[in-house]
C-alpha cells in the first residue's frame, strides 16, 4: 500500500511571489501526520465497522449498534478533514512549482498557505483528543453548591450553556437526571452528550464554577457569588470492560420528588447507587419506570468507573493532578462575572472572553481549546475576543 503524502511546513509562508527558488518543506514540519493520528489503524477500524454495518444483522441489537456508529462518526471526524489536508498539501506543492512560470497561480499560493495553516492548526488540536476514552460520549452532571436559591438558578444557567453548545456543534443530548429546586432552578442535572470527541471536549470542565453578579432573587440588590460543580464522565459502552462487582454495589429505592406526575411521586421508582470501595453514589429518578432508572443509573456508575480509572492510568503524570480541580471555595477553574463588569476567565489557563452572554449561550469552544493546549503543555492565547 502506497504511502500517503507528508504535510508540507510552514517554511512555505516565506515563499516571496518573485523567488526563483521553490520552497521545499522543512524537516521540523514534516511529522508524519499519519503516525501522529494513527491514520493506518483508524482508516482499517472505519473499514471494519463499514463491513460490519453491512450485515443484515448488525441493527438486532440496537444499543450497540448505535454505539458503533458513533464510534465511526468520531472516527471521521479526524480522517475525514486529515485526508482533505493531505490532499490539499499535494495541491498546494503543484501551484508552487506552477507559480514560478505563471503569475496567476503566484497569487493564489498565500491564501492557500494561510487556509492549509489553519487546517493543520485544527488537526494539531484534535490529536490531543487522544485519551483511551475520548472518543466516547460524555455524561455530564451539574450540582448546585454554595449560593442558596442563587446556586440552584446557575445550575440551571450552566446546563442550558452545555445544551446550547452541544446543539451548536451537532451533539445529541439526553436528559438523564434533573432535580428542580422549589424556586428557582435546579439542584442537580445529567445529561448525555453524544457525538464525536464529546469527553474529550468537556472533561476539562470538571470542576467548580463560580458566578459573581447582582442577585435577581435579593430585593435589596445586592452582589451575588454562587457556585456550581460540574462534573463529566464517559459514557463508555458495554464492549469496554468495566470491573464492577455487584457485591460492592448497594441499591436503594425511593421515591422521586419534583415534576413528573403522581405516578413518579408515588411509587418507589427512584434508584440509588452506592459503590464501597470508592465510594461513589448515582442515583436517576428522571423515568416513572424503575427498571429504566436502574438501567441509568448502572450506565451513570460505569461512566464514573471509567474515569476513576482512567485518572489511576494517568496517575504517574504530576501535572495532571496540579491541574485537578478542588469543590471548595476559592478553587474554582473558571470565573463568570456578570457585576462589576462583564466577563469570564479560566483561573487554569488564564483565557477569557468579555461577552458574558455570549457564553452563557453556548461559545464556550474556545475554553474547551485553551484547556486542551494547557493540559498538553501548549501555549495558551488567554484573551479569546
Amino acid at each position: 500500500m502506497a504511502s500517503s503524502p507528508r504535510l508540507p511546513g510552514p517554511i512555505i509562508c516565506t515563499w516571496k511571489k518573485n523567488s526563483s527558488i521553490v520552497p521545499r518543506p522543512s524537516a521540523r514540519a514534516s511529522c508524519n501526520c499519519e503516525t501522529l493520528f494513527d491514520w493506518e489503524t483508524k482508516k482499517s477500524r472505519i473499514a471494519a465497522i463499514d463491513a460490519e454495518m453491512a450485515q443484515p444483522t448488525f441493527w438486532s441489537n440496537q444499543e450497540r449498534a448505535q454505539s458503533t456508529v458513533e464510534e465511526r462518526k468520531s472516527l471521521s471526524a479526524i480522517i475525514t478533514p486529515l485526508d482533505s489536508a493531505l490532499k490539499s498539501s499535494d495541491d498546494l506543492a503543484a501551484m508552487i512549482e506552477m507559480a514560478a512560470d505563471d503569475e496567476s497561480f503566484a497569487a493564489e499560493v498565500p491564501a492557500e498557505v494561510a487556509r492549509l495553516e489553519e487546517v493543520i492548526e485544527t488537526l494539531k488540536l484534535k490529536a490531543l483528543l487522544s485519551g483511551p476514552h475520548d472518543a466516547a460520549g460524555a455524561i455530564l452532571s451539574i450540582n448546585a453548591r454554595d449560593g442558596g436559591t442563587d446556586a440552584n438558578d446557575w445550575a440551571e444557567m450552566l446546563l442550558r450553556m452545555y445544551t446550547q453548545w452541544a446543539q451548536k456543534n451537532g451533539y445529541s443530548i439526553e436528559l438523564l437526571e434533573r432535580q428542580d429546586s422549589e424556586q428557582a432552578g435546579i439542584s442537580h442535572a445529567a445529561i448525555a452528550v453524544r457525538g464525536p470527541m464529546a469527553y474529550g471536549y468537556l472533561k476539562g470542565e470538571t470542576g467548580m464554577h463560580r458566578l459573581v453578579r447582582i442577585s435577581p432573587f435579593n430585593a435589596e440588590g445586592k452582589r451575588q457569588t454562587s457556585f456550581a460543580a460540574v462534573d463529566v464522565s464517559p459514557e463508555v459502552s458495554d464492549a469496554v470492560e468495566i470491573e464492577i462487582n455487584p457485591e460492592d454495589v448497594r441499591e436503594d429505592t425511593f421515591r422521586a420528588s419534583g415534576a413528573g406526575g403522581q405516578h413518579v411521586n408515588k411509587t418507589s421508582s427512584a434508584i440509588r447507587l452506592t459503590h464501597a470501595p470508592s465510594g461513589i453514589v448515582v442515583q436517576c429518578q428522571s423515568e416513572r419506570s424503575q427498571h429504566k432508572n436502574r438501567a441509568t443509573a448502572w450506565k451513570m456508575l460505569r461512566a464514573r468507573m471509567a474515569r476513576q480509572e482512567e485518572e489511576k492510568r494517568e496517575a504517574a503524570e504530576a501535572a495532571k493532578y496540579q491541574q485537578q480541580a478542588k469543590v471548595g471555595f476559592g478553587s474554582q477553574i473558571r470565573n463568570y462575572f456578570l457585576h462589576p463588569d462583564q466577563r469570564v476567565k479560566d483561573a487554569r489557563t488564564k483565557y477569557q472572553m468579555g461577552n458574558f452572554h455570549a457564553v452563557l449561550g453556548g461559545d464556550i469552544q474556545g475554553f474547551l481549546d485553551a484547556v486542551l493546549r494547557w493540559r498538553a503543555g501548549q501555549p495558551v492565547e488567554e484573551n479569546g475576543e
